[in-house]
């Protein structure tokens, strides 16, 4: 049989050493085809180009077999590109990472890299978002790769539901520190943010966005808890976000 077919994406940059230890170890598993960012991408969310032109263009950076571009987009971006434009058949994967930094709780909604993963599974390819819980672009990936390989074989056996893709932690931990892995709920946490009100050369006011980031959530059912205590934390994500529980509610308002 020929091997998996593997789309790689991310919101760091194609250059990111997150996405290069990507696929360093997807290349082992599968044919791999890069699309992602030609810069930072960071806390674009879902957001798609269009008012602007988009670009792709082919490039190598590492000596190996996988193909690679590089567009001027969003990760979205990247993702309609793949699956409409460059590969000639649905890849069996759709992965997004190694994010630099935490992609837990409510950072699921602002992140570049789970929103490749749900455009991933908006086409209907299994997906996976992943992220290493260090901001450092020297970090350490070492424990990521084990957890990658883990993960990505496990899915390609079993698959994924149609719509459906993987939100994956990883704690910043040796290997033989993690305590294993914990399929979660989304812990509710929320940032409280604040705005820097600056004065640029000319006089002029701009502001730069700063923020803690608040957990209110002790259970011990979420990736917060999990990754606290040194587990890689797995949250099923789906893109239907419809608050289903609320709907007998909206309909007694007799609207």
């Amino acid at each position: 049989m020929s091997k998996p077919l593997i789309l790689v994406s991310n919101d760091d940059g194609i250059l990111a050493p997150g996405i290069r230890a990507l696929i360093e170890i997807v290349r082992e598993i599968g044919e791999v085809v890069v699309v992602a960012p030609n810069k930072p991408q960071s806390g674009m969310g879902h957001a798609i180009t269009l008012n602007s032109s988009l670009r792709c263009d082919e490039i190598q950076i590492d000596k190996g077999p996988q193909k690679e571009y590089e567009c001027s987009g969003t990760p979205a971006d990247c993702i309609k590109l793949g699956l409409s434009v460059i590969l000639k058949r649905k890849p069996d994967l759709c992965i997004s990472g190694i994010n630099h930094g935490a992609n837990s709780s409510i950072n699921v909604i602002y992140s570049g890299t789970m929103s490749a993963a749900l455009e991933g599974a908006i086409g209907g390819v299994p997906s996976i978002g992943f992220s290493l819980l260090d901001y450092s672009h020297d970090a350490d990936f070492s424990t990521s790769k084990i957890v990658v390989k883990n993960i990505v074989n496990k899915i390609l056996k079993e698959g994924l539901a149609t719509g459906r893709c993987l939100n994956v932690n990883i704690p910043k931990l040796p290997f033989s520190e993690i305590n294993g892995y914990k399929i979660c709920r989304q812990a509710d946490a929320s940032w409280k943010e604040d705005f820097d009100v600056r004065k640029d050369p000319t006089g002029k006011t701009y502001y730069w966005l700063k923020g803690i980031f608040q957990n209110h959530d002790y259970g011990k059912d979420t990736d917060e808890w999990a990754l606290a205590n040194g587990y890689v934390s797995i949250v099923p994500v789906q893109y239907d976000i419809t608050s289903y529980d609320f709907i007998s509610e909206l309909k007694s308002w007799n609207l």
